[in-house]
């Protein structure tokens, strides 16, 4: 981003939310967002994200804190006064309206006049290739031309924000995957700043900016998707994004940026990264992606096991190997397909991965 999109558009600011006055579903969330940007909220059902979604928009109003757009605070001001677009995953088209009417409608709210309006709407169906369709009803399109026009309606009015709440959930995978890149390429055409909300880590990973990941209330991490995947700061965030494998064990020593750790069973001593880890003799998560593991090779010799192949799956660009090592029967690697694999089920492989691809971090609560 180049200094002009680097000041803070959306701020949260000591926000706290609760229905009933005892539980917090969205605690002392204290997020920057900055104009231009691309932020997706990710968490599991129950985390707070769709909360702090609808906080912004408008239709619920924070327990504590304030919330800024612009600089200027916006907890009084109703949703049709913020100039807010909104995409939700019903749709959320008027039925007995065409394309162009249903275009049109929030134009006509702000008074503007036939022509202009009819120049809006053209041009925001063009955007997303609808720009024949304008006399057809919802009903006589298909799921993904409906979500590309409630897209291109939360954007006529030219809005300073959009939000989208899990706008992609009621389309088949193949449909939401071509959604998810249209709806990024539209972003960085337009450079609107966009608040996204899902639970679909791969989603959030392929279309976003930045991503907060939100469980319990609290975001856990906010980081670009590269940090997020190779560097998750805590357990929740490693076993949330991506896959990972899981190890525990007891922290025997630290020197500098790493520490030593017993695996439970006596399963031998694993270096690893020291992330998120209390003392010496404490417990610890171990979190290794497959992809970083390497099979057949020994490596610098650290950090080097044994282990027998359980099952062996296909997958064309890669084969996922499932294997037993350390007592953990559901160890996944991942090999890149280059034609040269040759290993078998029932086979003991020698297997090591680098210190610094292992991050020591918090037992999940």
């Amino acid at each position: 981003m180049n200094s002009e999109t680097e000041k803070t558009f959306v701020k949260f600011e000591k926000i706290d939310k609760s229905y009933d006055g005892e539980v917090l579903v969205v605690k002392n969330l204290n997020l920057h967002i900055a104009k231009g940007e691309f932020v997706t909220m990710l968490g599991p059902s129950g985390s707070g994200k769709t909360t702090t979604l609808m906080m912004l928009a408008g239709f619920e109003t924070p327990t504590n804190g304030e919330i800024f757009l612009d600089g200027m605070p916006i907890s009084k001001i109703p949703p049709y006064e913020r100039e807010i677009g909104m995409v939700f995953q019903n749709y959320a088209l008027f039925p007995h309206m065409t394309v162009q009417e249903n275009l049109a409608f929030p134009l006509e709210v702000r008074k503007m006049s036939k022509q202009d309006t009819k120049e809006k709407v053209q041009k925001a169906l063009d955007m997303v290739e609808l720009g024949e369709f304008g006399t057809r009803f919802p009903a006589q399109l298909s799921g993904g031309q409906q979500q590309r026009v409630a897209l291109s309606r939360a954007l006529v009015f030219e809005p300073r924000l959009v939000l989208m709440d899990e706008p992609l959930g009621a389309l088949d995978k193949n449909l939401r995957e071509q959604m998810q890149y249209e709806i990024k390429h539209i972003h960085n055409r337009i450079g609107i700043t966009v608040v996204y909300v899902t639970h679909d880590q791969s989603e959030a990973l392929t279309m976003s900016n930045r991503i907060a990941v939100f469980n319990d209330g609290l975001v856990q991490q906010l980081s670009t998707p590269d940090i997020l995947y190779e560097k998750p700061e805590n357990s929740f965030v490693a076993q949330f994004i991506g896959e990972n494998n899981r190890m525990t064990g007891t922290i025997k020593s630290m020197e500098n940026n790493y520490c030593s750790v017993e695996l439970e069973n006596g399963a031998g001593i694993v270096k690893a990264l020291k992330v998120n880890v209390g003392n010496v003799g404490e417990k610890t998560q171990l979190s290794v992606r497959p992809e970083r593991v390497s099979l057949g090779s020994e490596g610098n010799g650290e950090n080097v096991f044994t282990g027998k192949v359980e099952e062996l799956i296909y997958l064309g660009d890669h084969i996922r190997v499932r294997l037993d090592v350390c007592g953990n029967n559901e160890f996944i690697v991942k090999v890149p397909n280059e034609g040269s694999f040759n290993y078998n089920e029932g086979d003991f492989i020698k297997l090591n991965w680098n210190p610094d691809d292992i991050r020591a971090l918090d037992i999940p609560k």
